[in-house]
């Protein structure tokens, strides 16, 4: 019976991460857009809290848990640059997760 439940729990995992997508986009900021609605304007800072994803000329909002990720991961980038470089305005992120209606429930981001 033990042996069982294992099973059926890694069937179950493995289920659940053969169904999340790769979405590569722009990394905004949510507020701004709320407000502002100019892509171009919004884009994401490290003050950034909540955060949208452009794809293709639709924007996707990160659950709570990638809001998380992708602040860590704004934070990890502003250490790898260096500190000559100027500064970027567009942020593109490759985020894989699970999209519910406009939302992408977030297993990992990339930012770049």
């Amino acid at each position: 019976m033990r042996r069982t439940l294992t099973l059926v729990s890694c069937v179950a995992f493995l289920g659940a991460l053969a169904f999340a997508e790769s979405f590569n986009g722009k990394l905004l900021d949510a507020t701004c857009m709320n407000t502002q609605k100019n892509l171009t304007a919004c884009a994401a800072t490290s003050a950034t809290t909540t955060f949208l994803l452009a794809v293709d000329g639709k924007t996707y909002q990160l659950d709570q848990t990638g809001n998380g990720k992708a602040t860590e991961a704004l934070k990890s980038r502003a250490d790898r640059t260096a500190p000559n470089a100027p500064a970027t305005t567009e942020i593109n992120a490759k985020v894989s997760g699970t999209k519910e209606g406009d939302i992408i429930k977030v297993e990992s981001i990339d930012v770049q």
